[in-house]
């Protein structure tokens, strides 16, 4: 009779586990609903738009002007109706994914449409056929970033601290892919993605300061006009080496004089990449923030400028992220959680570079 007894027993306590999350489900409140309909229906909207883009690129059928804006919007919708859904409902937050997400704002079972997300991009940002790659566009960006600032003024290490950095502007532009378009606007392309004006800006910069960077690196200059040459009347965003130089010179240069002291701020690498990211996305509050004297508890409050950070993935996902009105670089800092990979990337690629 006992070991019947027993098995009764472990039968009724499976009974009650099997039952548990049905009950849990019908527990739902309002807004847990909400949420939950939100996310299927934004998981819903990036499975289409995914789908869409495939079998219109397979078809060969004309694309949308700006291709790349719908899946981009879709994907943030997913990942801030998934934080709405977990801020909601805690349980909801899963298991690390490969993209290094924070769980709460993704559920790493759909990687696989985050992956096809990245090879649509692939497709409709691949270089024109007319681009001029270079065989070795890693090492161009840290070579470049490294003359400019010995030009500038640095010693030999916070030169190549400038080297690294630029290296991670590298990936967080293009993912490390040279000479691409830009599937969401049709203003910046290239390595550095660069608009025409910033390009032309870089390249006058880059003639006022070539003399300096020839009394250094002569053997680099002499690279320079080959590719200046080779790239002669065309677009100087899609030759590699002369858009990468152009978009340093045009926004970045003039604050490597400031790596000593950004370092002493920020001595974590990845941090000080975000930093000169920021350059690219909002320079002049950060360039104000660098002048402050209090670079981590300066706060930006301009609607525009939360804008622009909202639409470079930076306190873009959620209603509480998006609800911000103001934020120190402190916050902005650990709100660029999206580039992490990519930073960690560069640093990867600089180490193999440099161990050479």
């Amino acid at each position: 009779m006992e070991p019947r007894r027993h098995a009764a027993a472990i039968v009724a306590v499976l009974a009650l586990l099997l039952a548990a999350p049905a009950m849990g489900q019908g527990a739902l409140t309002a807004r847990q609903s909400e949420v939950l309909a939100a996310y299927d229906r934004a998981l819903g909207d990036f499975k289409s738009i995914l789908a869409e883009r495939r079998r219109q690129i397979e078809a060969k059928q004309p694309l949308p002007n700006l291709p790349g804006q719908a899946l981009y919007l879709a994907r943030v919708a997913v990942i801030s109706s998934y934080k709405d859904l977990t801020d909601a409902m805690p349980s909801r937050i899963g298991r690390p994914n490969k993209f290094e997400i924070p769980p709460a704002y993704f559920d790493a079972d759909i990687e696989p449409l985050v992956d096809e997300y990245g090879k649509l991009f692939d497709i409709m940002e691949a270089p024109p056929a007319s681009a001029q790659n270079s065989p070795t566009p890693f090492k161009d960006v840290v070579d470049l970033a490294v003359a400019i600032a010995r030009a500038k003024g640095l010693a030999p290490e916070h030169a190549e601290t400038a080297g690294r950095i630029s290296l991670g502007l590298f990936f967080a532009e293009t993912n490390g892919k040279q000479n691409v378009r830009n599937a969401r606007s049709n203003t910046y392309m290239g390595s550095f993605q660069t608009g025409p004006s910033e390009d032309r800006n870089g390249s006058r910069k880059w003639e006022n300061i070539k003399g300096d960077v020839a009394a250094i690196d002569p053997g680099l200059v002499a690279r320079d006009d080959r590719e200046e040459a080779r790239a002669r009347g065309t677009d100087q965003r899609f030759n590699h080496w002369t858009n990468v130089r152009n978009g340093l010179m045009n926004a970045h240069a003039d604050i490597f004089r400031e790596i000593p002291g950004i370092v002493k701020t920020l001595p974590d690498p990845i941090d000080q990449m975000k930093l000169f990211e920021l350059i690219q996305i909002v320079p002049t509050p950060t360039r104000s923030a660098l002048k402050s004297g209090d670079l981590l508890n300066y706060r930006v409050s301009s609607p525009t400028i939360m804008k622009h950070l909202r639409n470079n993935s930076i306190f873009a996902f959620g209603q509480a992220d998006r609800a911000r009105s103001s934020a120190s670089y402190r916050e902005i800092l650990a709100a660029m959680w999206l580039f992490n990979r990519k930073f960690e990337r560069a640093m990867a690629k600089y180490a193999e570079i440099r161990a050479r």
